[in-house]
């Protein structure tokens, strides 16, 4: 299905599928993040940030949220 097909599909939705629809995307969507933090993570694409991260809390540059 294409993305011009699906972009059909949801305008023929009730405002209750839509909204389901949209729970369902941002679930979605969440989980697929996470998952390439982790793998981010794994290949040490973030060390460098981590690391300053690290050297900004030791230099006390860092504020409670």
């Amino acid at each position: 299905m294409s993305v011009r097909e699906l972009e059909i599909a949801i305008t023929q939705l009730s405002t209750r599928e839509l909204a389901e629809l949209m729970e369902w995307l941002e679930e979605y969507h969440a989980q697929r993040w996470d998952k390439q933090i982790e793998e981010d993570l794994e290949a040490g694409r973030l060390d460098a940030l981590l690391a300053q991260v690290d050297r900004e809390y030791e230099a006390g540059l860092s504020q409670p949220l």
